[in-house]
C-alpha cells in the first residue's frame, strides 16, 4: 500500500510561495531524486497547473532542470479538480468521490505518492488520509502566500528533522 506524502518548501512564517523563493541546488536536487522514486503524485489544480510548466522544454533550462522534467513527466499524475476537463501528458482527472478515489490509488501502489497543494492537503487531511507531512522550512519570512496548512493544523509527531543544506531544515511529522 502507498503512503500519502505532502511536502512542500514553506517560510518560517507558515507561508508556501513558488514565487516568493526557490529551492536552492542542493534541495532541488533532493526534489529530483524524490521525483524519480516516487510512485505518483495527486495535485490540486492550482498547483498542478504551476508545475504542467515541467510539460514543455525550456532551451534555457540548465542540466539539473531537464533532469527534474524528466523525472516529473514520467511519474503517474492525478488531478482533483471541479473545473478542468482535461490535463496534460501522463495525467489523469481524478473521478468519483475523493475519499473512495484516493483510497483505491493508495491501494494499488507501492511506495509514496507525493500529494500537492496546500489546499488539497487540507481535503485529504481532513479525510485523514495523508501519512505523513514534509515540511521544507527555509530562513526567510514573507507574511503572504498559502499558508502550508490550509486549516486548523492536525495533531502530529515529529518524526525526523533533517539538514537539507546550510540554511533548511527538513521535518517530518505523522499524524499523532
Amino acid at each position: 500500500m502507498a503512503k500519502l506524502v505532502f511536502g512542500m518548501n514553506q517560510s518560517l512564517d507558515g507561508y508556501v510561495d513558488h514565487e516568493a523563493f526557490a529551492p536552492a541546488p542542493a534541495l532541488f536536487r533532493h526534489f529530483i531524486e524524490e521525483a524519480r522514486t516516487q510512485a505518483a503524485s495527486i495535485y490540486g489544480r492550482r498547483i498542478y497547473e504551476i508545475m504542467s510548466y515541467w510539460d514543455d522544454d525550456d532551451p534555457a533550462w540548465d542540466d539539473d532542470e531537464r533532469e527534474f522534467a524528466a523525472a516529473y513527466r514520467a511519474q503517474p499524475k492525478w488531478v482533483a479538480s471541479r473545473t478542468l476537463t482535461s490535463v496534460g501528458p501522463n495525467a489523469s482527472l481524478l473521478e468519483g468521490e475523493l475519499e473512495s478515489a484516493v483510497r483505491r490509488l493508495k491501494s494499488e501502489y507501492e511506495g509514496e505518492i507525493a500529494v500537492a497543494g496546500p489546499r488539497f492537503a487540507k481535503s485529504l487531511t481532513d479525510l485523514g488520509l495523508i501519512d505523513e507531512y514534509r515540511i521544507y522550512l527555509h530562513p526567510v519570512v514573507i507574511g503572504r502566500g498559502d499558508p502550508y496548512f490550509a486549516g486548523p493544523r492536525p495533531p502530529l509527531r515529529l518524526v525526523s528533522a533533517d539538514r537539507m543544506d546550510d540554511d533548511i531544515l527538513r521535518l517530518s511529522y505523522v499524524p499523532a
